[in-house]
Parts: structure tokens; C-alpha cells; sequence
């Protein structure tokens, strides 16, 4: 059944990623907004998710396994971090590509300690 749950949410969550690189324009500084998106976002629910399933012993492994390896697994995405932050080296955009991995790393470690927090004072 955790298999069966974890690719329904897969499926799910890297569907909703395609959305956002498709609806979040990257021509502001450039940048990969899109990941960037997703990527804190998702921190920030798995934190939430992690901080609330914690305490409630009532949450089936399959619900867990749909949570945070599919849904939020396939939502956010450290390989496309990593080509489009390597594409950008490559066009010697360094400045870009070095915001793109402080804003990825930093954002994203806040995003999943506050919704972590959040979680927690439920």
C-alpha cells in the first residue's frame, strides 16, 4: 500500500512542479523562480507535515509515505536545482548561480523550521 501511495503522490506532486516552472516567469533577475518555488514551499510543508504527523500516532505509514516521498518528493526537485544552477555557471552567469544556490539552501532551511514551528504549535 506505501508503494501504491508514494506513486500516486509522485505522480501528483511532479505534475504541480511542471505547473509552477510553466506559470512563474524567470526573466526578473533570471533566475529559476519556479524551482525556487517549489523548492521552499516544499520545505516548508514537509516541515509542517513532519511537526504535525509527529504528534498524531493516528496518521497511516501510506499517508505519511504519500505525504513526504511522493507528494512533497515529487514536488520539489534538488536535480533541476542543480542543472539549472550549473547552466548558469556555464553561460558565466556566476552571481546568478551562486544567488540561486544562497536563496534555494537558505530559504528552503527556513521554510521547513518554520513550518516545522507552525507544525508544532498545533
Amino acid at each position: 500500500m506505501q508503494i501504491v501511495a508514494v506513486a500516486i503522490g509522485g505522480a501528483v506532486g511532479s505534475v504541480l512542479r511542471y505547473l509552477a516552472g510553466r506559470i512563474v516567469p524567470s526573466s526578473l533577475i533570471a533566475l529559476p523562480w519556479g524551482t525556487l518555488l517549489v523548492n521552499v514551499i516544499g520545505c516548508g510543508l514537509l516541515g509542517f507535515f513532519v511537526a504535525v504527523a509527529g504528534s498524531r500516532a493516528t496518521i497511516s505509514p501510506a499517508v505519511k509515505s504519500f505525504v513526504t516521498v511522493g507528494l512533497l518528493g515529487g514536488l520539489t526537485t534538488f536535480s533541476a536545482f542543480g542543472h539549472e544552477t550549473i547552466t548558469l555557471f556555464q553561460g558565466d552567469r556566476f552571481l546568478a548561480a551562486v544567488v540561486n544556490v544562497a536563496l534555494n539552501v537558505i530559504c528552503g532551511l527556513l521554510a521547513a523550521w518554520a513550518g516545522w514551528r507552525l507544525g508544532t504549535r498545533l
